[in-house]
């Protein structure tokens, strides 16, 4: 009788150990504008799984994919406020709302991928992320996005060759001061409409990373791809910051390395999509075109950041860690 009864007192006060886990446990939302076969889809979902197993399945995250939740800047937003706990996103967006993520978008600011990531990993990227935190949108992890460049009906070797050209960039000044720098003609317009501008003459060219410029087929209406490497925007995932200092230490460290670890194997994913972008683009005809030198691009812009820290004077120090980074 003594032992029926002990057993029954042992499994009640398991029942109810698993009872108040479950009711303490959380259920975080999480947004990624990307769809299936994309690494950072498949990134989100590996991380989903990792925070489950961190923290013990004190919080789990249902990821919706494909924009479902909004747009890139609703739902950066709906992080910064809390009502969507965790965003994939890219920095450029959010360059206009914290000034030092802005960082990312000055051309030819890092010299390749492996650098951007030294930068984000050091004090320059800590300077970034605590400004982000502080505008409620904490960067846990970053994540590589590739790095833009040119391509044309002919190769870009120096900036010289970009004298007289219109070439298409995204609409921020920036990006179009870059191209009037080299002596050309930026072109703003809707992503949407660059295929057909390539193939019409409305512009000489465009730039983006290589899985984009194979899967929109712009590839098909150009000749040369030259790897100026000018822009090289990272990507993030993001928390509410309110959210994870609510926190305990220890589940915190545990949310943490999982979207660190989650991050690392997007980084291995895009390495592999991005090689075959550009094993696929060659083999259709395209001509690939390394700059060996790029210092002759970087020293063109001498006026975009004088423009740029003229107007923007509490930027320098963060621009000269980044400059300085090996």
């Amino acid at each position: 009788m003594y032992q029926k009864l002990c057993k029954s007192l042992l499994t009640a006060a398991a029942a109810a150990t698993l009872m108040a886990g479950a009711a303490s446990a959380e259920t975080w939302r999480a947004w990624n504008i990307h769809n299936d076969g994309h690494p950072n889809t498949a990134a989100m979902d590996r991380f989903a799984e990792l925070i489950d197993s961190a923290t013990g399945g004190e919080i789990k995250m249902e990821v919706f994919h494909g924009g479902v939740l909004g747009s890139q800047p609703d739902a950066i937003e709906q992080v910064r406020i809390g009502a969507i706990e965790i965003g994939n996103f890219n920095l450029g967006p959010i360059g206009p709302m914290v000034k030092e993520a802005n960082l990312v978008s000055l051309p030819f600011i890092f010299k390749s991928v492996p650098h951007m990531f030294r930068v984000l990993e050091g004090e320059g990227g800590d300077i970034i992320a605590s400004a982000m935190g502080d505008a409620g949108i904490l960067p846990l992890a970053w994540i590589d996005a590739g790095a833009r460049s040119f391509y044309a009906q002919k190769p870009i070797n120096t900036p010289e060759d970009v004298a007289g050209l219109k070439i298409r960039v995204m609409n921020n000044d920036l990006y179009t001061a870059m191209i009037s720098a080299m002596g050309g003609n930026p072109s703003p317009m809707a992503f949407s409409e660059v295929q057909q501008a390539l193939k019409t003459g409305v512009v000489d060219g465009a730039e983006n990373n290589f899985p984009s410029f194979k899967s929109v087929g712009h590839f098909e209406v150009t000749t040369n791809y030259s790897l100026s490497e000018h822009l090289i925007i990272p990507e993030c995932i993001c928390v509410n910051t309110a959210k994870f200092n609510a926190l305990s230490p220890e589940l915190q460290e545990a949310v943490r390395g999982a979207a660190e670890e989650a991050a690392l194997y997007q980084r291995e994913l895009w390495a592999v999509q991005s090689d075959q972008a550009r094993k696929d683009v060659e083999a259709a005809g395209i001509v690939v075109n390394e700059i060996e030198n790029k210092l002759p691009f970087q020293e063109a812009m001498a006026v975009v950041y004088a423009d740029y820290l003229e107007a923007n004077p509490d930027m320098r120090a963060l621009v000269e860690i980044a400059q300085s980074t090996e």
